[in-house]
């Protein structure tokens, strides 16, 4: 772990790819997050601060983008469950760990789209990554 620790925190930008499971990542990554994002390395609270206050982010990327893939429609996820990733990732995480400039897109629904779909999804991908990381 060592090794993601320090390029997490040289990197200059952050890309984190995933299936919104249950309105989370699945639990591999969840368990990533518990073992990389940790004080010291993404974040620190203030001497004296007994981990009551609000973090202080270490990370040095300017910008976080997460993708996510759902069988969920967009528009049913926000109705129904407000928005959790993005609450989990730009709210939870990355802003507290000193990341301010946050792009998350979901692509649904997985289970009903058709290939041609998926490319289009694929290509839309490059175009985001090539925009924030030219």
């Amino acid at each position: 772990m060592g090794k993601i620790r320090s390029a997490l925190t040289t990197a200059d930008g952050i890309v984190i790819i995933h299936p919104n499971w249950w309105g989370q990542p699945p639990a591999i990554l969840k368990g990533w997050i518990d073992r990389v994002i940790r004080p010291g390395v993404a974040y620190e609270f203030d001497e004296g601060d007994d981990g009551e206050g609000v973090p202080v982010g270490l990370l040095k990327a300017q910008s976080a983008i997460v993708l996510n893939t759902s069988n969920t429609p967009s528009q049913r996820e926000l109705e129904a469950f407000g928005d959790p990733l993005e609450t989990l990732w730009k709210n939870c995480i990355f802003s507290l760990c000193g990341v301010n400039e946050f792009y998350r897109k979901m692509y649904a629904v997985v289970v009903t789209s058709t290939p041609e779909e998926r490319q289009t999804w694929l290509d839309d991908v490059r175009v985001t990554l090539n925009r924030f990381y030219p």
